[in-house]
């Protein structure tokens, strides 16, 4: 990914958190020779290696498995806020359109984890934390125990510890601080779905000082 010095982001505990907050991954690989992509939720274990270990489960009618052999480098792409940027918005000029966003990239190797338990493990932990905000969070738990296990029959875990990660925020960081905060009350005032989390992020990305 290119990524210009204004818009790098190095820092470990900001790229983990964007990865928790922004989970719904793309994971590639190459397969039979050719690019090959599934989107789908991935868990953080931060003290899984230097950079943390990625964990995961495929459909098993899914080809893609059968490229994590622990040798093959894959690519999971989590993705944040977008949103178009007119120059009208900006506090100076000349200026063109762009697009900003947020996005973290990680690198490493998958393979397949065989452990039956392990992969059952990694069901149970994807659903509690995303039942966890909700009213009443419903368990994996409470599945009939002969149905669970035909289910965990059909899809394959797996396991990517990350070898490198690397953020890009494009925030505008490369413009004077007058655009960029023109920029973040521009987008708050849109009627965009990405616009304001954008914003937000945007802000507090700013307010860190975070690199």
């Amino acid at each position: 990914m290119y990524i210009p010095k204004a818009f790098e982001v190095t820092d470990r505990e900001t790229l983990h958190d964007f990865i928790e907050a922004n989970s719904f991954a793309t994971l590639i690989t190459t397969l039979d020779d050719a690019p090959f992509a599934t989107r789908l939720p991935l868990i953080l274990d931060r003290k899984g290696s230097a950079n943390g270990t990625l964990i995961g489960h495929v459909a098993r009618a899914n080809p893609h498995w059968r490229s994590f052999d622990g040798t093959a480098q894959a690519l999971a792409m989590f993705d944040g806020p977008h949103a178009y940027i007119s120059p009208s918005w900006y506090a100076t000029s000349p200026a063109v359109p762009t697009w900003n966003y947020a996005t973290v990239h990680a690198y490493g190797a998958p393979r397949v984890i065989d452990d039956p338990r392990r992969v059952e493990a990694i069901v149970d932990r994807l659903v509690a934390i995303n039942e966890a905000a909700l009213p009443r969070p419903w368990s994996a738990r409470s599945v009939p125990l002969e149905f669970k296990a035909n289910l965990l029959k059909a899809i394959v875990g797996f396991e990517m510890v990350i070898d490198r990660i690397v953020g890009k925020f494009k925030f505008g960081q490369n413009r004077p601080i007058e655009d960029q905060l023109a920029t973040f009350e521009a987008l708050e005032q849109t009627s965009s779905r990405e616009a304001h989390p954008l914003a937000k992020l945007a802000r507090e990305h700013l307010r860190r000082g975070a690199g």
